[in-house]
């Protein structure tokens, strides 16, 4: 459904998570509810094959850029063709084993242009992509976390975790979490789809090493916090093992709220399933914070902890048709 005015909206997010964002918003661009998608993408993977290129030749960790830049191929041969060779991961017992090669175009065409984000735009002009993407920070970093429950003897004693894969996969509780460096230089690009946007899409995804780190970079936080674009808060399926082990609906909006507590939320996304029991107490969080919820189905059908484009689409559609 076309609405009176076609919407800019900037989607944050790494890994799985915003792919099905984007692959729901690039739906929104072919129904001319969206006419300016931009995808800003975490930038600290370490492990795999982004962390082997990032420790090898100092640059971004390709891996998260890369699957925002396919979940924007267009459904036709050449998107289709061309997300697959870009998703394409070597086999073999040698060097590449385990190397992407849309990491390897990325790399190569930063080495070649000196320039990130020019980098980005070629790929994805290669690629016939529906949307910009582009990275939350302009130079590698690293994420920390304040993990309790490491230390059997001391079960309340915070250690300090570093790394994302060692952040995803702790065995402990995540406390709070934070970047390193601090400050680092964000994407001007990135600060400049903001101030322009309609609508901010936070999530899903991995809470603590995918979405809130967004908020850690002091320049974007306080971009998403002073624009005029509505915020839309789609919340987690489920729980994820290693970072929010026990978390229900609620527990994600408030772990959001304690590491950015000037953000606005306007909107609130629930999967009716997975806030389930805990609806109630989902409601009155997010009333309290001035927000709306819209609570519907929004998993795919094959029983797997992930959001199906089409229904995230529909209820995307839905949102940002009542601004």
């Amino acid at each position: 459904m076309a609405h009176d005015r076609a919407q800019a909206v900037v989607a944050f997010g790494g890994g799985h998570g915003l792919s099905a964002t984007l692959h729901a918003l690039r739906m929104l661009v072919d129904d001319l509810v969206v006419d300016d998608l931009t995808a800003v993408v975490t930038v600290a993977d370490n492990g795999g094959s982004s962390g082997r290129l990032r420790a090898e030749f100092g640059v971004l960790p390709p891996g998260d850029l890369r699957m925002a830049l396919a979940a924007l191929c267009g459904d036709h041969q050449w998107g289709d063709t061309w997300a697959r060779v870009l998703q394409h991961r070597f086999a073999g017992q040698g060097e590449m084993r385990g190397h992407v090669i849309g990491n390897l175009l990325i790399v190569g065409l930063w080495e070649q242009l000196g320039d990130p984000v020019a980098a980005l735009d070629w790929v994805g002009k290669l690629l016939g992509t529906s949307g910009r993407v582009l990275p939350m920070a302009l130079t590698p970093l690293d994420i920390t976390a304040e993990v309790r429950g490491l230390d059997a003897t001391e079960p309340d004693r915070l250690t300090v975790v570093r790394g994302q894969v060692q952040v995803a996969t702790t065995d402990g509780v995540i406390a709070s979490i934070a970047l390193d460096p601090p400050d680092p230089t964000p994407c001007p690009e990135a600060i400049a789809a903001v101030d322009a946007a309609d609508w901010v899409v936070l999530g899903p995804g991995s809470w603590f090493t995918s979405v809130i780190p967004h908020l850690m970079v002091p320049a974007l936080c306080e971009a998403i916090v002073g624009s005029d674009a509505r915020v839309v808060l789609t919340l987690n399926l489920d729980e994820q093992a290693g970072e929010t082990p026990g978390f229900d609906a609620a527990d994600h909006l408030a772990v959001l709220a304690e590491h950015a507590p000037e953000l606005a939320v306007h909107t609130v996304l629930a999967d009716a399933r997975h806030a389930g029991d805990g609806l109630a107490e989902l409601e009155h969080v997010v009333r309290a914070t001035g927000a709306q919820l819209v609570v519907a189905d929004l998993a795919r059908d094959d029983g797997t902890a992930r959001h199906d484009p089409a229904k995230l689409a529909a209820a995307y559609s839905s949102i940002m048709g009542g601004r």
